[in-house]
């Protein structure tokens, strides 16, 4: 199994993350396994999304989308509000 998940750091700031073992990498996050992450600052996390995928490329593919995504579309995947994902994914009219 391969997992996506999104963590809220200790600054409110979320980090979108990949593995395949969910549970050693929280463990790595939380112990300031890597002084260079994002995360090591951070401390401590909160785990607040995650889903599993059979396939690493499904999981990589979603890694990549939800990094692209705006904090707003993050909190509605988070509080399961899936209704507002195609309003907050509707681009804003330009500035001319």
């Amino acid at each position: 199994m391969h997992y996506v998940y999104i963590l809220q750091c200790a600054d409110g700031s979320y980090y979108v993350g990949m593995t395949n073992n969910l549970e050693r990498r929280l463990a790595e996050h939380e112990e300031g396994f890597d002084p260079n992450s994002y995360t090591y600052s951070r401390r401590p996390i909160q785990i607040r999304w995650s889903e599993s995928f059979q396939s690493p490329m499904a999981a990589i593919n979603v890694e990549k989308q939800l990094k692209g995504w705006s904090r707003k579309k993050k909190e509605a995947l988070i509080d399961d509000n899936y209704s507002l994902l195609p309003k907050l994914s509707k681009s804003k009219p330009s500035a001319k």
